[in-house]
């Protein structure tokens, strides 16, 4: 099974994806870890992400598919959880073909919904809780970046909200809940 999850900042996916790896047997396919693991391995497409993010540009949709399109010609256990991609309506076609190209399919699109207001007090509450701990705390983790992210999401990934209900994969689950109960959310949705 290969699913996509989506959602804002803060909503809870890589929680998420995390007990789906362990429940499911999925592979976890975080843009982010993709790119730092590919920076440090010497490979061709490893040596041109360390280029582009020692320049300090973003690194293309194309290097971000051969990425993916290496992971997808490996083990493919209990299937893939697209985490962090696709954000754009490109990238969603982009992936769609590489899918198509590899024999595999989509077979969910899991949107984690969330009330905004109450995702800021989430993210800035876990921040001041982990702060009191003594624990580290991501620099962007106040109210006025989280409301930016927020923005950011929205302009760019939500246009796939629609991208995904019209192709008839669209699932969506409330985010708000405990950890398990979105976890069951999840289950029921992936189970229909």
């Amino acid at each position: 099974m290969n699913i996509i999850l989506l959602g804002p900042p803060g909503a809870g996916k890589g929680t998420q994806a995390s007990i789906l790896v362990e429940s499911r047997d999925m592979i976890q396919l975080s843009t982010g870890d993709m790119l730092r693991e590919a920076k440090d391995s010497g490979t061709d497409m490893g040596n041109k992400v360390a280029e582009v993010m020692a320049r300090g540009e973003l690194v293309t949709d194309d290097i971000v598919i051969g990425l993916i399109r290496e992971k997808l010609q490996g083990d493919k256990k209990g299937g893939f959880i697209f985490d962090g991609f696709p954000r754009t309506l490109a990238q969603a076609d982009a992936l769609a073909d590489l899918l198509d190209e590899q024999g595999e399919s989509l077979d969910a699109v899991i949107e984690m919904r969330v009330d905004d207001d109450t995702l800021i007090k989430r993210i800035v509450g876990r921040a001041e809780d982990a702060r009191a701990a003594g624990q580290p705390v991501r620099a962007d983790d106040n109210e006025e970046s989280v409301k930016y992210r927020l923005m950011e999401y929205y302009k760019k990934t939500s246009p796939l909200i629609g991208y995904y209900y019209a192709k008839g994969q669209l699932k969506s689950v409330d985010g708000l809940g405990t950890i398990d109960q979105v976890k069951a959310a999840i289950d029921e949705a992936l189970s229909k």
